[in-house]
């Protein structure tokens, strides 16, 4: 129920946003225009009424997303706060301090930050900029860069629902998008921020199982990857849970249930449980 709640209400805030934004540009700077970076741009390249910029401390790396897409280069971190209404950082969580401390004396109460560092919090961010700054964190993942990222987004005290609804707008040209409360965002990052290379090193497990039963790698990795991708739809699909779907394929004494006595056996469902727990952990060590 909360929830649906959520959704309507954000469907509502963006409504009102894509009326508001229809007739006007919306300027969007990027301060790092790494891997992440890079999906999102492409993902709003061809969005409306949307006018990006960019800055990197690697002169190259600007270069060439500038050569790719329509990004307007700017040769300072305070040029993007200048030219931007949103400004979004998108660069490592060692660096956010320093990034701040540049851009603090262009900031202002009107411009919304969005920092997709890992562990860093909108009070950290607040603290090191401006009181009065409009923060949003969220949590995409490397899937954005073929349209099938899964964000979370949480936002900071300064933040209004309407600031919340578009960045859910922004991101979900990458995908789809969750709205979190802040306190989650460590979970989050847990679990979808390093959650495809879980499933990267699963998958590569299951493809070398398969090799080792007479496929060649190429095939099994096809055979592997579009079942893990199918599988996930019939769950996204919503009409049933993973425990129910695994008991449909599931036939007594037959072949799956063979596979999964040895899942059972190894205890991997509390190894995955572990997993999460550890990478969550380590997103919040990172604020210390």
């Amino acid at each position: 129920m909360v929830n649906q709640r959520k959704k309507r209400k954000y469907q509502n805030r963006l409504l009102i946003l894509i009326i508001q934004y229809s007739m006007n540009q919306l300027h969007i700077g990027f301060v790092g225009t790494g891997r992440i970076a890079r999906a999102l741009i492409a993902g709003l390249s061809g969005k409306k009424n949307t006018v990006i910029s960019g800055f990197d401390k690697e002169a190259s790396a600007l270069a060439s997303v500038a050569a790719e897409y329509p990004v307007h280069p700017c040769l300072s971190i305070e040029a993007i706060a200048h030219t931007s209404q949103v400004i979004i950082l998108a660069v490592k969580p060692y660096q956010i301090a320093e990034v701040l401390a540049e851009l603090k004396p262009a900031l202002s109460a009107d411009h919304l930050l969005i920092s997709v560092a890992a562990g860093i919090s909108s009070e950290f961010i607040i603290q090191n900029s401006i009181d009065t700054l409009k923060v949003i964190r969220v949590m995409p993942n490397t899937p954005a860069f073929v349209g099938e990222g899964m964000t979370s987004v949480s936002k900071g005290k300064m933040a209004s629902d309407d600031d919340v609804a578009l960045a859910c707008d922004l991101f979900s040209s990458i995908g789809r998008v969750a709205i979190l409360n802040e306190s989650q965002m460590d979970a989050a990052t847990a679990l979808s921020g390093s959650g495809p290379a879980y499933m990267f090193h699963i998958l590569d497990a299951l493809a070398e199982g398969g090799v080792q039963c007479g496929l060649t790698h190429e095939e099994a990795l096809l055979l592997g990857a579009q079942t893990m991708l199918g599988a996930a739809k019939m769950v996204l699909s919503g009409g049933k849970s993973p425990e129910v779907l695994k008991r449909e394929v599931t036939t007594p004494g037959g072949t799956t249930e063979a596979g999964l006595k040895v899942l059972d056996e190894k205890n991997i469902r509390q190894i995955l449980v572990e997993t999460v727990a550890a990478a969550a952990a380590r997103s919040m060590e990172l604020m210390k």
